[in-house]
């Protein structure tokens, strides 16, 4: 056992040193990597077609002029491949050795373990290089990327949106061609489908989300997911929220009913040295297929430097659902500014974690490797058009849902600097967890502050960053009444508080309350709202306790909030 960890060690030492040499000299190992690949024959960057033969003649894999993928597999290999039930990127030609392009061995592997339901799994000690050249290695089956190494070289890239590895379904697609229309909460469809799907609509003719602010623009197009199955019941814990007179776009993706697994692996992204702009970088682990889990994944980053464009996550989750991503370790990008769409600076998001259009997202025991109160890092999660998104035990810098979420979950868990952020609809539950935010939720003013539901916040306690302002609140966000985001807003219509401590003791704030000044205009009845922001109803507190031993207020606006009936228990 003392052998195999020294041997470890001794492995990330020699991957650490190979990169600060590969830094240092990136143009001499571009032209390494260049005559590799030439006397490699890779002679195109993204292959056209793959072609599988098997013969006795060795395994060899091949790109030809054409730009297509020729695999030849020897008969005893392949008889041996499907005796084991897995075959490894060494049998495909794959070096390991750090120096020279694996990722074309790495597709091809995949592409054969695909047609023939084999696992895949990468050498143990491995370090595969994987340059910028535009290859996708498309997964259909079990992978383990054990204590492989793969370096992402992403200072030259070929695509910037084409992702290293992409889980899919097997499964073909259903069409629906004859559905036009559907009703907020529908409880089924009057069709039958052969399998359990994920079916997701639009229509063009609505736009919601309209964002106001630094980053404004003039909306989307309405959308929503939801999960039916073989009778066309609709699942009711993740149901239709909007009312869809005209559907214009329409998809339906089979759940696959099979797990697919994968875990392992050290992933190192040589981060790109873009111009800062929004110009986003995918090279990354896209899973678009239901029922996956992938585990014990470690993602670093390396050469940050002045600039870079930002990353939309290397985890990436889109299109499916009953995801679990567990005891990963994943890395917040650093943060950069560019230049708004209002024309004014503004800092980049850059994500390692993304969930969109996705349905029962699940991160158990996952953590970051930089500090979660570190502000030069931009905060590691996002989320999109997604429902039923919990945390377990898991330690990020942030949670944040952008175009709605319905229904959250975050236990166990601390988040850091940058809190909670979140706007959407149904039950948001937070349990037994520290948040270390500007404020305990912070309600996303620019997509209007919010939130047609409940807040139950439960055994938690809230670690105010420090601030300029003086004022402190649990509820943060903004709504002037005059922005049309798409959509009518709600404040959580009830907030219930059962056991929270406020550590207020790295700085003396003048008041502590439960909502900000949402609105600063909205003083007295003169102030009318053209978009009305629908108020909370009632507010329950149970044994909420302050260090500074201050009293909590609703708010510093107390017009604004005059109808809120406050509810408190009193102390054991």
């Amino acid at each position: 056992m003392n052998f195999i960890c020294y041997f470890s060690n001794l492995i990330h030492k020699i991957i650490d040193t190979y990169l600060e040499i590969l830094m240092k000299n990136l143009l001499i190992f571009l032209l390494l990597i260049f005559n590799t690949i030439i006397v490699r024959g890779q002679i195109n960057s993204q292959y056209k077609s793959i072609h599988i033969n098997s013969t006795e003649k060795p395994t060899v894999v091949k790109q030809n002029e054409n730009g297509n993928l020729k695999i030849n597999v020897n008969l005893n290999d392949l008889k041996r491949f499907k005796s084991q039930g897995f075959v490894r990127y060494s049998d495909l030609g794959a070096s390991g050795s750090g120096v020279s392009d694996d990722m074309l061995f790495i597709v091809a592997t995949h592409a054969l373990a695909n047609q023939n339901g084999y696992d895949v799994k990468a050498d143990n000690g491995a370090i595969y290089l994987i340059s910028g050249k535009e290859n996708t290695a498309v997964i259909h089956t079990n992978t383990d990327f054990g204590s492989a190494t793969f370096i992402i070289d992403d200072t030259e890239v070929e695509n910037r949106s084409a992702s290293i590895f992409e889980v899919r379904s097997k499964l073909p697609p259903i069409s629906l061609k004859d559905l036009k229309s559907l009703k907020k909460n529908q409880n089924r469809l009057s069709h039958s489908l052969a399998e359990d799907c994920l079916i997701t609509i639009s229509d063009d003719n609505i736009s919601n989300y309209i964002r106001y602010g630094l980053n404004q623009n003039n909306g989307r197009a309405q959308t929503d997911i939801f999960i039916v199955d073989k009778n066309g019941n609709i699942d009711p814990t993740a149901p239709i929220i909007w009312d869809f007179g005209n559907i214009t776009e329409i998809s339906t993706t089979p759940i696959d009913k099979k797990k697919l697994t994968i875990i392992g692996g050290r992933f190192i992204t040589i981060a790109n040295q873009a111009p800062s702009k929004y110009t986003y970088y995918s090279r990354n682990i896209s899973i678009k297929r239901s029922n996956v889990v992938i585990k014990n994944l470690t993602h670093l980053i390396r050469g940050e430097g002045e600039h870079g464009a930002p990353y939309r996550g290397f985890i990436s989750i889109s299109d499916c659902s009953n995801v679990l991503v567990k005891d990963c370790i994943l890395t917040g990008h650093k943060t950069y500014r560019t230049i708004g769409a209002a024309g004014k600076p503004v800092s980049m998001g850059s994500y390692d974690l993304s969930v969109t259009r996705s349905i029962n997202i699940s991160f158990e025991n996952c953590r970051q490797t930089n500090d979660i109160n570190d502000n030069s890092y931009w905060g590691i999660f996002a989320s999109n058009y997604s429902k039923n998104i919990s945390f377990d035990h898991c330690i990020f810098s942030r949670f944040d849902a952008h175009m709605g979420v319905y229904n959250a979950t975050i236990r166990n868990s601390t988040l850091g600097y940058m809190g909670i952020n979140a706007i959407g609809s149904g039950e948001f539950l937070l349990e037994d967890s520290t948040v270390r935010g500007r404020s305990l939720i912070n309600l996303r003013s620019d997509y209007g502050s919010t939130w047609e539901g409940t807040f139950t916040i439960r055994n938690c306690v809230f670690v105010p960053s420090k601030r300029t302002s003086p004022n402190l609140s649990l509820f943060n966000g903004s709504n002037s009444g005059l922005h049309d985001f798409g959509y009518t807003c709600y404040m959580p219509k009830n907030i219930i508080i059962d056991k929270l401590h406020i550590d207020d003791s790295n700085q003396d704030y003048k008041t502590i309350a439960i909502f900000s000044d949402f609105n600063p205009k909205m003083i007295n009845e003169s102030f009318q709202e053209q978009y009305p922001y629908i108020k909370t109803e009632k507010v329950i507190l149970n044994n909420v306790s302050i260090s500074s031993e201050k009293e909590i207020m609703v708010s510093d606006n107390p017009y604004m909030f005059r109808e809120v009936i406050i509810e408190k228990v009193k102390k054991r």
